[in-house]
């Protein structure tokens, strides 16, 4: 099979060796040359690091280096069984990519995007066989993380589904399937981690070394929020939360936070610019926690109380099923356990205390519980 890649970045990059790696050629497509050329020294390093660490045999990494190949002529797409797109989070220019597509491909290639948060039916619609477009959503790293999200848009027919689904199987993914609504399902339920972390930071509640420590000693987290965000990028975790935010008709549940705003306009966006909400230059000493056990489980329960809400509301807007949900909060952001599953052992009564109590306390509608956990008892998981 012929799989092609639209951009060159670190996802384009990744998914075409996750294609590679299960024998499919693959073509990675990018407007600047240049680009293609640093994409592919890039990828001759990481294969050196990776089997450095035993991770892949040389043979392995010769494999993957040659199932790819690097175009700037969009044209070599002609052949491809599967292209997907991964550039800048941009409606408009996703739509543009898909129309220019559609005059290269064949009548039966699958045209998908992998956008984390965008209508895949809004791209859908810039094609005239919208009916062959489907999101599948990787996550970064995309050759070590095990989740895809597949996203039919509703005018996607059940064969593209079917034989999406089939491709990334085989490339050895687990597969969850969502409605096409905003985020999805990890990057809608995942909002409150950071959300509310910076929400209790910017009201002097704690200090973000303290909100990471809590998440992790209470919560058993790897990474705090702030921690989290800054390995992530604050320019890509923020425009994920202002992106979701808007396509929810600027629902309180998802607004941005100011904090993590500024830190993006003064270019301090995390360990890849050295400056985040943690300095990383050398010598440098950051905050160190204060570990407080009644603040540390307060912080805990107040945030897992609003991961729990999210969870329950994408079930009862039939999001995704409740299996699907375990499954990407736990193999797509690495949580503990399964969000569902954490509510019956949290206490399903306790959250809507605890989400009644800040509702007191801000008549924010944030903080408004999901109707599903006044009906419940418990999640049937």
């Amino acid at each position: 099979m012929q799989i092609g890649i639209i951009g060159s970045g670190a996802m384009g990059s990744g998914i075409a060796q996750v294609a590679s790696l299960a024998s499919d050629t693959t073509l990675i497509f990018d407007i600047n040359p240049t680009a293609l050329v640093l994409a592919e020294n890039k990828l001759e390093q990481e294969l050196e690091n990776r089997i450095l660490k035993g991770k892949i045999s040389t043979a392995e990494a010769e494999r993957i280096k040659g199932n790819i190949k690097y175009t700037s002529t969009l044209s070599e797409f002609s052949t491809c069984e599967l292209v997907i797109e991964a550039i800048v989070e941009n409606l408009e220019a996703k739509k543009q990519v898909f129309k220019n597509l559609e005059m290269v491909v064949s009548k039966t290639c699958i045209l998908a995007s992998n956008t984390s948060s965008l209508s895949i039916t809004s791209i859908a619609s810039a094609c005239e066989n919208p009916e062959r477009v489907i999101g599948i959503h990787f996550f970064n790293p995309a050759v070590i993380m095990p989740l895809v999200e597949i996203i039919p848009a509703i005018q996607t027919r059940d064969q593209t589904v079917q034989k999406s689904t089939e491709i990334i199987a085989a490339w050895g993914k687990i597969i969850v399937k969502a409605k096409d609504t905003p985020g999805f399902i990890v990057n809608r339920v995942a909002r409150p981690f950071y959300g509310e972390a910076f929400k209790m930071y910017e009201e002097g509640i704690a200090g973000m070394a303290t909100i990471d420590w809590a998440m992790k000693e209470f919560g058993g987290f790897r990474m705090g929020p702030f921690e989290l965000t800054d390995f992530i990028g604050h320019d890509v975790n923020y425009a994920v939360t202002e992106s979701v935010w808007s396509a929810f008709y600027f629902d309180p549940r998802f607004r941005p936070s100011l904090c993590q705003k500024r830190l993006v306009e003064a270019g301090y966006l995390g360990k890849k610019s050295g400056k985040g909400f943690y300095d990383y230059s050398q010598g440098n000493t950051n905050p160190e926690a204060k570990k407080d056990e009644a603040l540390g489980k307060k912080i805990f329960e107040r945030i897992l109380a609003m991961l729990i809400n999210e969870a329950a509301d994408a079930i009862y807007m039939n999001i995704c099923s409740e299996k699907d949900l375990e499954t990407a909060m736990t193999k797509g952001v690495n949580y503990p356990k399964g969000l569902l599953a954490w509510a019956n052992a949290f206490g399903i009564e306790k959250t809507v205390s605890i989400l009644d109590g800040l509702f007191s306390k801000y008549h924010d509608m944030r903080y408004r519980s999901c109707p599903l956990l006044r009906e419940i008892k418990s999640f049937n998981i």
